[in-house]
């Protein structure tokens, strides 16, 4: 056998053992992503509503790390050797993505050159136009619990205030809200020794208290002050509050529950009058740390302001055995009928104005899937709730007809609106971002 010949059966050999496998896997994982990248534009998830990953294609240089390090997965994707967003509205804005590139190719940005996302005007120091009154957490942008606890620190660590006496009835600092952005806020400022309140509207949790039970939290390792630290990917709503309530008990933090802020003004002393439903707080500076939800969005129908009415939902154990109507097409839409259905001799409905569901986690929709052709839920695709009864629904449906559903209890899930005449009342600038890391807006 001659030399050459050999080479040759050496290389086929090798090819055989390495190469073929090799490239059938970059052909599957190519695939995968452009299968991802379809269901995506399938299931609207290619429009994302907020902070979301861009890759610039000139920088990219293809070492897949961005992908690797996302937990949510299919937000980004390889293809012909570079890094393409595939469904960034699954993006909750850890930025690990951003962090994980060696060229610095991506970059997180708020809303798109087509459909923008309003956000209040904020200097780097969290500031907004008006001095003295800052904004962290969701309300600024970002949604995940430790950016939000990171943003409070930061905030406070950058407030560097001289304490004021303690008998001149004002207060260093007023912290509207108590989900991980206020609670990091005021867990830092009493470090500081800062005399501080925090008004919770709801109690100690803000939004994730009228989540449903046993609902699973993302967040991202953090290390919190004391014996308490979140370590994993995933918190059931009731272990992250009693965290929560534990950081809350151990430190001795100031904090006024059911507490609702009407307005805030700033007088010409220069100091902040919070006018809440319990009196007026003086203090010199405020820190805003709400959320976008605002107040629920209503659907506006005739019967929406009957008490079987609800705009979130607690505990599915309560409604054991009733009819329900779940409206919406989103992730919080979808888990609170999930949970229903999973109650003894409960009937489901669900109503959503489009023809599929859109914009929702890939467990949530396999899972709505499942429970949809078991008929655990009941789907009214394509209908508009027309008005609400004691003990039925009327939709309408696509075709022009009326449906009634008999009914117990409605679930609106329609979405918040951003609190934008709070905010303007406050003197708070808001800007509408289109695509921009920096904020270079259009002005309302």
């Amino acid at each position: 056998m001659s030399p050459t010949l050999i080479i040759w059966i050496v290389f086929f050999v090798l090819a055989a053992l390495f190469v073929i496998p090799y490239v059938r896997r970059i052909m599957a994982k190519e695939q995968a992503v452009l299968e991802a990248h379809q269901e995506s534009l399938d299931y609207g998830l290619f429009s994302p509503a907020s902070l979301h990953p861009i890759v610039n294609p000139d920088q990219c240089i293809g070492t897949g790390n961005c992908v690797e390090a996302c937990p949510e997965k299919d937000v980004l994707g390889l293809l012909s050797g570079q890094a393409m967003p595939v469904s960034p509205a699954r993006c909750i804005g850890h930025g690990l993505c951003e962090r994980s590139c060696p060229v610095n190719a991506i970059e997180l940005v708020f809303g798109t050159s087509k459909r923008g996302v309003d956000l209040p005007r904020l200097q780097e120091n969290f500031e907004t136009n008006v001095p003295g009154l800052f904004v962290v957490g969701e309300l600024g942008g970002m949604g995940l619990i430790r950016n939000a606890f990171e943003q409070g620190r930061q905030c406070i660590e950058l407030l560097k205030l001289k304490p004021v006496p303690k008998d001149s009835g004002e207060l260093d600092l007023a912290i509207i809200g108590c989900g991980p952005a206020g609670l990091s806020c005021a867990l830092f400022a009493s470090e500081k020794g800062y005399s501080y309140l925090v008004l919770e509207k709801d109690g100690i949790g803000g939004t994730v208290l009228n989540y449903p039970r046993k609902k699973l939290v993302m967040t991202a390792p953090l290390i919190l002050p004391g014996p308490f630290s979140l370590m994993e990917r995933e918190y059931f709503k009731e272990d992250l509050l009693e965290i929560w309530k534990g950081l809350v008990d151990e430190f001795k933090l100031h904090i006024k529950e059911h507490e609702i802020v009407h307005s805030i003004e700033k007088s010409a002393t220069g100091l902040f009058e919070v006018k809440s439903s319990s009196g007026v707080i003086k203090a010199r500076n405020v820190v805003l740390a709400i959320g976008r939800r605002g107040i629920p969005r209503k659907l506006g129908v005739v019967g929406e302001q009957l008490p079987n009415v609800a705009y979130s939902l607690k505990d599915a154990r309560h409604y054991e055995g009733d009819r329900c109507l779940v409206v919406g097409g989103g992730d919080s839409a979808v888990e609170a009928a999930l949970s229903l259905s999973e109650e003894m001799g409960t009937t489901v409905y669900i109503s959503y104005r489009q023809d599929q569901f859109s914009r929702i986690k890939k467990d949530n929709l396999d899972r709505l899937k499942s429970a949809i052709s078991t008929g655990a839920i009941l789907p009214f695709m394509r209908s508009n709730v027309l008005e609400i009864k004691n003990s039925e629904v009327i939709l309408s449906l696509s075709d022009g007809e009326t449906q009634s559903v008999p009914n117990d209890f409605v679930f609106i899930f329609a979405g918040g609106t951003l609190p934008t005449e709070f905010l303007q009342n406050c003197g708070i600038k808001i800007d509408t971002v289109f695509g921009s890391k920096n904020r270079k807006t259009k002005t309302n």
